[in-house]
């Protein structure tokens, strides 16, 4: 791997970037830095968890094209680059049509790297840290290969993107397809989903609305967040190589968390008076889960500039304009 920017693929060039995904959280904010960079983007989404106010600024933008589109489809249109980000990501999104889930990720990711495949282009994949299940090596590096149930309520989303992980690289080394991997930890940031049921958006909804902050279990459970705009840069790190690195990369931050000491951080930042009432802990949730980040380090030059504080703070602003 090596950090030099790609003399023939370019950013910068007006070069067609397909995101699929590019209406949800993460697809929305990549495609905001593609379009800063004067590049033309297909955002290419169903719609299923995507919102359309996710991109509702850049519309009239002549250089974003938007296609209702589900991946698990075929689809034949020409770019330069491709990034899939096209999957739910959050416990109740993923587990509400756990077969749709599993098509999205397997049957998704195969018609993608077909195109990317055919056409000669890189493929980004958004894989997830689930693929380490409920890690029995802390931190987690890209060499571990996990600790998944593979068929508990959770498999439809963990397993699926582990098998979209072997099709990358299957179609890497029998085709020749340039593939990067990107093993993404706990992300957070404005335009996350009120509803998605990932912790952070649940406990500043819960604290902005005076309800009970519900903790899981004993609330040391621990987990890493990083802020959306540190993840895309390191999206964009990963594209940038002119050499598809030979392993998926780790990218997340490292600093750790206890449930506990999250809900008390967002409780203070808000001000709210809400209680913190404990309930069963779901099965299958990972007891702890932080990033590794040397690879990203090393290869990327990459590491999260912001803290978890600051982030919160922002991220509280967006939801209260929500309310």
């Amino acid at each position: 791997m090596t950090r030099s920017a790609r003399s023939d693929r370019a950013y910068g060039k007006n070069r067609t970037h397909l995101v699929a995904g590019g209406a949800g959280f993460l697809g929305s904010h990549l495609i905001d830095r593609l379009l800063a960079r004067g590049e033309r983007v297909l955002c290419v989404d169903n719609f299923f968890t995507g919102r359309h106010s996710n991109l509702s600024h850049q519309i009239g933008n002549p250089q974003l094209e938007i296609i209702r589109h589900d991946v698990i489809h075929p689809i034949d249109l020409q770019a330069d680059f491709i990034w899939n980000l096209a999957c739910p990501a959050s416990p109740p999104h993923y587990q509400h049509d756990p077969v749709f889930t599993m098509k999205t990720s397997v049957l998704g990711s195969i018609n993608l790297l077909d195109l990317a495949s055919r056409l000669g282009i890189p493929l980004f994949q958004a894989s997830t840290s689930e693929v380490y299940g409920d890690p029995q090596v802390h931190p987690q590096t890209e060499s571990y290969w996990g600790h998944v149930n593979p068929i508990g309520i959770r498999s439809c989303y963990d397993e699926g993107k582990r098998a979209a992980e072997a099709l990358c690289l299957d179609f890497r080394r029998s085709r020749g397809t340039d593939v990067r991997v990107v093993r993404i930890f706990n992300t957070y940031g404005p335009r996350m989903h009120p509803d998605d049921g990932r912790v952070i958006s649940n406990f500043i909804v819960q604290a902005l609305q005076g309800r009970a902050i519900t903790i899981y279990g004993d609330g040391q459970q621990s987990r890493s967040f990083c802020y959306v705009d540190d993840l895309v840069d390191g999206f964009l790190k990963v594209m940038d190589l002119d050499k598809a690195p030979e392993s998926p990369i780790n990218l997340g931050n490292p600093g750790e968390f206890t449930m506990l000491e999250l809900a008390q951080q967002i409780l203070a930042l808000t001000g709210s008076s809400s209680k913190i009432e404990q309930r069963p802990l779901p099965k299958d949730d990972p007891s702890r889960r932080r990033p590794d980040i040397s690879l990203a380090r090393q290869h990327l030059g990459w590491e999260p500039k912001i803290a978890l504080r600051d982030g919160l703070i922002k991220t509280i602003e967006y939801f209260k304009t929500c309310e």
